[in-house]
Protein backbone atom coordinates (compact mmCIF):
# COMPACT_ATOMS: atom_id res chain seq x y z
CA UNK A 1 0.00 0.00 0.00
CA UNK A 2 1.47 3.37 -0.94
CA UNK A 3 1.33 6.69 0.88
CA UNK A 4 -1.36 7.90 -1.53
CA UNK A 5 -3.60 4.94 -0.73
CA UNK A 6 -3.43 5.51 3.04
CA UNK A 7 -4.14 9.22 2.83
CA UNK A 8 -0.78 10.23 4.27
CA UNK A 9 1.20 12.96 2.57
CA UNK A 10 3.58 11.70 -0.06
CA UNK A 11 7.27 12.22 0.58
CA UNK A 12 9.80 13.67 -1.83
CA UNK A 13 11.51 10.28 -2.22
CA UNK A 14 11.68 8.31 -5.41
CA UNK A 15 9.77 5.02 -5.55
CA UNK A 16 13.04 3.07 -5.46
CA UNK A 17 14.19 4.97 -2.34
CA UNK A 18 10.85 4.24 -0.67
CA UNK A 19 11.32 0.53 -1.32
CA UNK A 20 14.93 0.48 -0.10
CA UNK A 21 14.37 2.96 2.76
CA UNK A 22 17.71 4.65 2.09
CA UNK A 23 18.54 8.32 2.35
CA UNK A 24 20.31 10.36 -0.30
CA UNK A 25 23.83 9.37 0.73
CA UNK A 26 22.96 5.73 1.57
CA UNK A 27 25.40 5.75 4.51
CA UNK A 28 24.78 8.88 6.53
CA UNK A 29 23.64 7.26 9.73
CA UNK A 30 26.49 4.76 9.82
CA UNK A 31 29.05 7.55 9.39
CA UNK A 32 27.27 9.59 12.06
CA UNK A 33 27.31 6.62 14.43
CA UNK A 34 30.98 5.76 13.71
CA UNK A 35 32.03 9.35 14.33
CA UNK A 36 30.24 9.39 17.67
CA UNK A 37 31.84 6.07 18.67
CA UNK A 38 35.33 7.33 17.79
CA UNK A 39 34.64 10.57 19.69
CA UNK A 40 33.62 8.55 22.74
CA UNK A 41 36.75 6.39 22.44
CA UNK A 42 38.97 9.48 22.24
CA UNK A 43 37.15 11.07 25.17
CA UNK A 44 37.81 7.99 27.29
CA UNK A 45 41.44 7.71 26.16
CA UNK A 46 42.37 11.40 26.50
CA UNK A 47 43.00 11.17 30.26
CA UNK A 48 45.54 8.31 30.05
CA UNK A 49 47.21 9.92 27.02
CA UNK A 50 47.44 13.25 28.86
CA UNK A 51 48.98 11.46 31.86
CA UNK A 52 51.58 9.88 29.55
CA UNK A 53 52.38 13.26 28.02
CA UNK A 54 52.75 14.80 31.49
CA UNK A 55 55.02 11.93 32.52
CA UNK A 56 57.25 12.73 29.53
CA UNK A 57 57.97 16.27 30.70
CA UNK A 58 61.50 16.68 31.99
CA UNK A 59 62.73 13.31 30.74
CA UNK A 60 65.67 12.79 28.43
CA UNK A 61 65.34 10.87 25.17
CA UNK A 62 66.28 7.47 26.60
CA UNK A 63 63.78 7.74 29.47
CA UNK A 64 61.06 8.95 27.12
CA UNK A 65 61.73 6.04 24.74
CA UNK A 66 61.59 3.64 27.66
CA UNK A 67 58.23 5.03 28.82
CA UNK A 68 56.75 5.08 25.33
CA UNK A 69 58.05 1.58 24.70
CA UNK A 70 56.12 -0.03 27.54
CA UNK A 71 53.31 -2.27 26.25
CA UNK A 72 50.46 -0.57 28.15
CA UNK A 73 51.47 2.89 26.94
CA UNK A 74 51.95 1.61 23.40
CA UNK A 75 48.47 0.04 23.36
CA UNK A 76 46.86 3.20 24.76
CA UNK A 77 48.59 5.40 22.21
CA UNK A 78 47.77 3.01 19.34
CA UNK A 79 44.09 2.96 20.30
CA UNK A 80 44.04 6.75 20.55
CA UNK A 81 45.70 7.10 17.15
CA UNK A 82 43.34 4.64 15.45
CA UNK A 83 40.28 6.37 16.93
CA UNK A 84 41.67 9.80 16.03
CA UNK A 85 42.49 8.87 12.43
CA UNK A 86 39.08 7.29 11.87
CA UNK A 87 37.38 10.31 13.43
CA UNK A 88 39.45 12.65 11.24
CA UNK A 89 38.68 10.66 8.07
CA UNK A 90 34.94 10.68 8.69
CA UNK A 91 34.84 14.36 9.66
CA UNK A 92 36.83 15.58 6.67
CA UNK A 93 34.79 13.35 4.36
CA UNK A 94 31.57 14.93 5.61
CA UNK A 95 32.99 18.40 4.96
CA UNK A 96 34.09 17.36 1.46
CA UNK A 97 30.69 15.86 0.67
CA UNK A 98 28.91 18.99 1.89
CA UNK A 99 31.07 21.71 0.36
CA UNK A 100 32.79 20.32 -2.75
CA UNK A 101 30.28 20.46 -5.57
CA UNK A 102 32.08 19.05 -8.61
CA UNK A 103 31.70 15.26 -8.67
CA UNK A 104 35.19 14.57 -10.06
CA UNK A 105 36.84 16.92 -7.57
CA UNK A 106 34.73 15.47 -4.75
CA UNK A 107 35.80 11.93 -5.64
CA UNK A 108 39.45 12.97 -5.87
CA UNK A 109 39.27 14.78 -2.52
CA UNK A 110 37.65 11.78 -0.80
CA UNK A 111 40.32 9.44 -2.20
CA UNK A 112 43.06 11.83 -1.05
CA UNK A 113 41.42 12.05 2.39
CA UNK A 114 41.35 8.25 2.69
CA UNK A 115 45.01 7.92 1.69
CA UNK A 116 46.10 10.75 4.00
CA UNK A 117 44.22 9.36 7.00
CA UNK A 118 45.64 5.88 6.37
CA UNK A 119 49.19 7.25 5.94
CA UNK A 120 49.04 9.27 9.16
CA UNK A 121 47.71 6.30 11.10
CA UNK A 122 50.23 3.90 9.59
CA UNK A 123 53.20 6.19 10.26
CA UNK A 124 52.07 6.78 13.83
CA UNK A 125 51.51 3.10 14.56
CA UNK A 126 54.88 2.29 12.97
CA UNK A 127 56.59 4.81 15.27
CA UNK A 128 54.91 3.30 18.33
CA UNK A 129 55.83 -0.24 17.29
CA UNK A 130 59.42 0.81 16.63
CA UNK A 131 59.63 2.30 20.12
CA UNK A 132 58.01 -0.77 21.66
CA UNK A 133 60.24 -3.33 19.99
CA UNK A 134 63.41 -1.24 19.93
CA UNK A 135 65.41 0.03 16.97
Amino acid sequence: MSARDTGKSASMRTPLANVRRLGAAHAGTSDFFRQRVTALAMALLIIPVAVVVLMLTGRDQAAAAQLLGSPIVAILLALFIVAGCLHMKIGVQVVIEDYVHGEALKLLAIIANNFFSFAVGLASIFAILKLSFGS
